[in-house]
């Protein structure tokens, strides 16, 4: 338990900081699974500006915080790879 004032604020403000965060997370997630749905159903159109939406999103994430740079550029390389992948999937068919 806080024994001081400045203890207490910080209870708060700790509290208030991760509600922010948490529906930051959130909101990034669902950027990524529409993007991963929509490279799923194989809409090579959908797939691209869902990936487009999805990438300032989660820079953005990182630039408040609630995210690692390295696992942010990862995912967007997995994601982007995977765009890659269905525009060269009717090419070869």
């Amino acid at each position: 338990m806080a024994n001081t004032p400045q203890a207490e604020k910080r209870i708060r403000r700790n509290a208030r900081r991760a509600e922010v965060n948490k529906a930051r997370v959130s909101r990034i997630r669902t950027f990524v699974k529409r993007a991963e749905s929509t490279i799923g159903a194989g809409d090579l159109a959908a797939a691209a500006a869902a990936l487009a939406a999805a990438q300032p999103e989660m820079m953005r994430g990182v630039s408040k915080g609630v995210l690692h740079k390295n696992t942010v550029a990862r995912k967007i390389s997995r994601l982007a790879k995977r765009v890659k992948a269905l525009e060269a999937a009717p090419a070869q068919g």
